[in-house]
């Protein structure tokens, strides 16, 4: 895998409402790669919408472990371990929000030039239950071009 990668992330969430409907929400960017002691880190700077400051994201991967810390305009470091549960701040310009990751499956597929991240979790709010959710992540060579299937 080069240094400069193409990170394709999809995101479904799965709410518990009177509608039952699920929400997908799908992005492509630059983004770079790096593979540091054992594990591999994918960095990239994201854009909120009606706001000057970016927030840099950064995810790391080993085995089955996933975690993404992001530090600006939004500040977390979620941990996503295969059937565990965790806990962390979410901080965000409207105030802070205690969530809690109930991880249950990490598949992560690799090849020379593509690695495809598959992470399910339950996600709460403040102890209360919020969303089934699923973030698939596709990491190619930016040349490559990138595809979610």
């Amino acid at each position: 895998m080069e240094k400069e990668v193409l990170l394709a992330l999809k995101g479904l969430q799965f709410a518990v409402d009177e509608e039952g409907g699920a929400q997908a929400l799908e992005t492509i960017t630059a983004a770079e790669f790096y593979e540091r002691g054992g594990s591999r880190f994918v960095i990239y700077d994201e854009v909120t919408e009606g706001f000057e400051d970016t927030t840099r994201n950064m995810i790391k991967f080993k085995d089955s472990l996933v975690e993404v810390t992001k530090k600006g305009l939004m500040n977390v470091h979620m941990v996503f371990e295969e059937n565990k549960k965790n806990m962390t701040s979410y901080q965000t310009p409207f105030g802070n929000i205690l969530i809690g990751i109930d991880t249950g499956k990490i598949n992560i597929e690799e090849n020379t030039d593509n690695i495809r991240i598959c992470v399910d979790y339950t996600l709460e709010a403040n102890y209360e239950h919020l969303a089934d959710c699923r973030i698939e992540m596709n990491i190619r060579n930016r040349e490559d071009g990138v595809e979610l299937q």
